[in-house]
């Protein structure tokens, strides 16, 4: 599989228009190729830019490359590889994007995937990479690790989609179903990462596979993204939670705890916001550390089901958003009336109140944007409030 020298220069011509215009202006027998392969440089630009730098890239339509990880997620992948690596395998192998950083990190690296034209594009990709230590399997997961010698290191992203393309959250509704694999897979590696999507209820999955060492929340720009289960057969008191948020021009930030440590967490509550206000990233909040992460940085928390955190001295390497508070008040009639005069625009976050951030603006007629921000919240004693705060300048 490999496009022409024309048909490389047709897709570079016009990668930057609209891909639905292109196919009104044009008609040729490949354009359906074109199109396909148009959209992917369009994604992969900002998703995976190392692949958008090499022209020779096929990509494959476009439900595979919006389902495949990102090159921030993939990277941060090979950080959690360590310990003997030899043999490798990609069980669920699909667009290949994490199997292209995962597998120069391993003497030899297996590509699974059951789709044919994904292992055709894959087997092209990986030449154009320069992976030579990779090898292409068209097979389903279970099959290949029947036949397979034991491995240093397994990774499986199930898919997430039934028959009709209707996205799935449950272990046992993926495929392939960890459930029913799990033991043939920890009996050919004593090392297994699993990516699920964040919809997933991270404390039924740990206690669905049993089996679980750590657990990895990936954000991306605080977006939550990836749950990655690390599973091992020998057994652990209780998994490792790491909450990580990703940034493209900044170094990543990472927390850690256990369930336990969460439980005793030791916190207080504060009266009122104090000088900074805290809002943990997307990942911690996912991840459950609503105590810990107080705890670890000797904040005072709002409300017991708020998630917001205050101090009165500014604490910078704090794992989110950092804000100056201005003022705050409890909203009123008169007082939405006297802040709706005075701003006209607001970043609005609501946490734990009996209102929608819609209902907000409808309320005071706010415009999204600007540098305020507004905290619509509950404190401690179960006083409804907004906070009106800046970012920090740190």
């Amino acid at each position: 599989m490999q496009l022409t020298s024309e048909q490389k220069q047709f897709i570079l011509a016009h990668e930057r228009e609209d891909v639905r215009r292109t196919a009104l202006r044009f008609v040729r027998d490949d354009m359906p190729l074109l199109l396909v392969q148009i959209a992917g440089r369009q994604m992969a630009e900002k998703k995976i830019p190392s692949w958008y730098a090499e022209e020779d890239i096929i990509y494959p339509p476009h439900l595979s490359l919006e389902q495949s990880s990102s090159e921030l997620t993939a990277r941060y992948k090979t950080s959690l590889v360590s310990g003997k690596n030899d043999t490798f395998a990609d069980l669920t192998g699909g667009m290949g994007v994490d199997f292209s950083f995962l597998s120069p990190h391993f003497r030899e690296a297996a590509y699974v995937e059951q789709n044919k034209d994904l292992c055709r594009i894959a087997k092209h990709n990986f030449g154009v990479l320069g992976l030579k230590n990779a090898s292409v399997h068209c097979a389903g997961a279970e099959g290949f690790l029947k036949q397979s010698p034991p491995l240093d290191f397994i990774y499986l992203d199930p898919s997430r989609r039934d028959n009709a393309g209707r996205k799935q959250f449950r272990i046992e509704d993926c495929s392939p179903d960890l459930s029913e694999i799990k033991p043939l897979l920890l009996e050919k590696s004593n090392r297994v990462m699993v990516k699920y999507s964040p919809m997933l209820d991270i404390s039924l999955a740990v206690k669905s596979l049993d089996c679980v060492s750590a657990v990895h929340v990936v954000s991306v720009e605080n977006e939550c993204k990836e749950l990655l289960f690390l599973l091992s057969k020998t057994a652990v008191d209780e998994p490792l939670f790491v909450a990580v948020n990703l940034k493209r021009a900044s170094r990543e930030k990472r927390f850690s705890f256990t369930v336990t440590q969460e439980h005793k967490a030791m916190i207080t509550f504060a009266d009122k916001p104090d000088h900074y206000l805290y809002e943990p990233n997307a990942s911690i909040l996912k991840a459950g550390a609503f105590k810990s992460v107080a705890q670890a940085y000797n904040l005072q928390k709002l409300h017991i089901n708020s998630h917001l955190y205050t101090s009165g001295k500014v604490v910078e390497d704090f794992p989110g958003r950092i804000f100056k508070v201005e003022s705050f008040f409890v909203p009123n009639k008169k007082n939405i009336k006297v802040f709706s005069q005075e701003t006209k625009k607001a970043n609005i976050t609501v946490r734990n109140f009996p209102m929608t951030v819609a209902e907000i603006r409808r309320k005071t007629g706010l415009e999204d944007g600007g540098d305020i921000y507004l905290f619509a919240t509950t404190l401690a004693e179960g006083q409804k409030v907004w906070i009106i705060c800046r970012k920090a300048p740190l």
